[in-house]
């Protein structure tokens, strides 16, 4: 006979398409043993013609979830689907994170939380930065402007290899953004105190471009929310040139706990314990 505490325990998943690269599983399951809660967190792949569907079930209660998480291709269909949905998602126009409400499915994103977060733990001064430099002008690269937007930093300059894209972030971000092409890189890391890299350039083999290190000023952050490799071309060149760096990882696992704390009822924490199991899976796994 099964126990009866699992027939009410809170059920959470992450839906993509692929799934099977997502370490958020280890993250949350990490979790609910550290609680010892009798939920579970699964990945469910969902490809794009039963997106629908999905969402359908789960604001029907049919699907026996609470909620989950929302990663590539459906962060904006799950905007777009989801009965209430948050100033931050809106803003960002996607959403990564879902629970039911009185049988409405409501939307947030935590992305721009998790990048907080991550500094915060890190650079715990980052946020007195007056300008910063941000690289790509994709869906990413949304939530990061509008955390370092929020926090207060001065100037943000977007440069991307379509200006129009860039364009379209500034206008959306406010008159703080400010838009480039490539080829107004090194005249605009001049004293930048932040450089973020959100774009894919230097993955799997992809030149990454030039960058003037020292044209950023001597105390600035360089960041790369790209987590394969942990170490990514881009850091280990700041690191050389001696400037401080923050990985990718720990916005990964920042962004999972307002989830977590939606779906199961406790605030998680990320433990040093925690990242050495995902840097373990990634390792294992790339």
């Amino acid at each position: 006979m099964n126990d009866s505490r699992e027939t009410i325990s809170p059920r959470a998943f992450v839906a993509g398409y692929p799934i099977r690269h997502s370490r958020s599983p280890i993250i949350h399951g990490y979790w609910l043993q550290q609680f010892n809660l009798f939920g579970s967190y699964a990945a469910v792949e969902v490809p794009p013609e039963d997106f629908h569907a999905f969402i359908a079930g789960l604001r029907s209660g049919e699907s026996g979830y609470r909620g989950g998480n929302i990663t590539i291709p459906h962060k904006e269909e799950a905007c777009r689907l989801a009965d209430h949905v948050d100033d931050i998602a809106r803003e960002i126009g996607a959403a990564n994170t879902l629970w039911v409400e009185e049988g409405k499915v409501c939307a947030t994103n935590t992305d721009a939380y998790g990048f907080a977060a991550n500094f915060d733990q890190h650079q715990p001064d980052w946020a007195k930065a007056d300008k910063a430099v941000v690289l790509g002008a994709g869906g990413a690269s949304r939530a990061i402007i509008q955390a370092v937007r929020d926090r207060g930093v001065r100037e943000i300059h977007v440069v991307n290899r379509t200006v129009q894209r860039a364009q379209e972030l500034a206008h959306l971000f406010g008159e703080r953004v400010f838009a480039h092409g490539m080829a107004a890189l090194d005249e605009v890391l001049g004293g930048a105190d932040l450089f973020i890299n959100t774009s894919s350039l230097g993955m799997k083999g992809e030149a990454f471009p030039k960058i003037r290190w020292d044209r950023l000023a001597a105390s600035a952050i360089v960041t790369d929310i790209v987590y394969v490799p942990l170490k990514t071309q881009m850091l280990r060149e700041a690191e050389a040139a001696g400037l401080a760096t923050v990985d990718g990882l720990g916005m990964l696992l920042h962004q999972a706990v307002p989830g977590f704390e939606k779906w199961f009822g406790r605030r998680p924490e990320v433990t040093p314990e925690l990242r050495q199991r995902v840097e373990a899976d990634l390792e294992a796994h790339g």
